[in-house]
């Protein structure tokens, strides 16, 4: 089929929820995509940062076409032989605990809601969020995100959720009450521009939950699986949650999402309590275990590091030569380019003519996460793809 023809078939047959651009990818192997017409593409950022160590990594085909012909679909109320060991290397890089796998970070934050009010036993149900956070787009969830614009049409919402500035302890204290079952946070804002929490407030939240006895959730959707250097980014800031969600790049390109909660609340959540049907099939599992095994053997925190500042470096260069490059932000390679525009969507658009993918949030935010597994040509290649766009503003 030609772009026109299957451009039609998405207008006939499948719901106007997204704003796509005019790009039909069918193929993709590292950091390289392809289009329908051929022409490829340097992807920075992948599947909104699902293809964390590349498209197609071999690691994961290996593990899922070994899978294909063992079987697919187990229910879970049997066993199988793969999701204990992805729980199991979850557990070894994270903190001693628990984990119940579903099908998307949506759906893992939902547990993870679950899990609050369950721990608050009727008495506390309210859950702390962060304005300019997203945590997904089920009716709990996005009540949960701290933007309006997710919420339009969907009145009336679930209560019992308070939403305060991101980085300030003095809105998190005043906002806790004895109605406060979990503070949930992102430690690294993705969606909402790249904001990173700084150590100081995480290690006082850290505190303030202890003393309150209130669970602490971070949201590690879109952070987890090395992309700030470190396999989940808590660890960053010296503190252990009570629970964490873990969803994206997890599944090396296959739909995967996992809730982990700490040892001391593995009773919380009891059987019949919660349920996913294909969360943990031993396809899924097969896929994730590729992912953890390709970050171990080809040392890609350590790349993760290494490319990161070597990119931020490049970036801050551009910020010299252009006026309209503001602040560089992030972690690792989770990288958000402040402009200095009212809008720039336009540069994203014009990136992707150029041969480059990446994204455009919060309006003026370049959102930039490439593979882990990127290397220095290729962050050259893509910093000659923004300069030229950029000699255009």
């Amino acid at each position: 089929m030609n772009f026109n023809e299957i451009k039609k078939l998405y207008d006939d047959y499948v719901l106007s929820t997204y704003t796509r651009q005019d790009l039909c990818l069918v193929k993709g192997q590292g950091t390289w995509v392809e289009d329908v017409l051929g022409k490829k593409y340097l992807d920075f950022f992948p599947g909104w940062a699902v293809s964390g160590i590349g498209h197609c990594h071999p690691k994961v085909a290996e593990k899922v076409t070994h899978q294909l012909g063992r079987i697919l679909h187990v229910s879970n109320n049997f066993y199988n032989d793969v999701q204990p060991l992805l729980a199991k290397k979850i557990i070894e890089y994270s903190f001693p605990g628990k984990v119940f796998f579903s099908n998307s970070g949506a759906e893992a934050n939902e547990g993870a809601i679950k899990l609050a009010r369950r721990y608050g036993q009727g008495k506390k149900y309210e859950v702390i969020t962060m304005e300019k956070s997203f945590h997904g787009r089920t009716l709990a969830t996005l009540t949960a995100t701290g933007q309006d614009k997710v919420k339009e049409g969907f009145l009336p919402l679930p209560e019992g959720f308070k939403h305060i500035p991101f980085n300030n302890i003095d809105a998190v204290v005043n906002a806790v009450t004895d109605k406060t079952a979990a503070i949930m946070l992102e430690p690294i804002q993705g969606e909402g521009g790249i904001n990173v929490a700084e150590k100081e407030y995480m290690r006082s939240l850290y505190k303030l939950c202890q003393e309150k006895a209130i669970l602490l959730i971070v949201d590690e959707v879109q952070t987890c699986m090395g992309r700030t250097g470190k396999m989940f980014a808590y660890k960053h800031f010296g503190i252990e949650p009570d629970a964490m969600t873990l969803a994206k790049s997890l599944g090396g390109g296959f739909p995967i999402g996992a809730l982990v909660v700490a040892e001391k609340h593995k009773d919380v959540l009891g059987a019949g309590s919660h349920a996913s049907t294909f969360g943990g099939s031993p396809i899924i599992s097969a896929a994730a275990l590729g992912v953890f095994e390709a970050i171990e053997e080809e040392s890609l925190l350590e790349n993760t590091n290494k490319m990161g500042a070597y990119f931020v470096g490049k970036l801050n260069n551009l910020r010299n030569k252009n006026k309209v490059v503001g602040r560089v932000k992030g972690m690792g390679l989770m990288i958000g380019v402040e402009m200095e525009l009212e809008d720039a969507s336009s540069l994203a658009v014009e990136c992707m003519k150029e041969g480059l993918l990446i994204n455009c949030t919060q309006k003026n935010i370049l959102r930039i996460m490439p593979p882990i597994n990127v290397t220095k040509e290729e962050i050259d290649l893509a910093i000659e793809k923004i300069s030229k766009v950029l000699e255009t503003v």
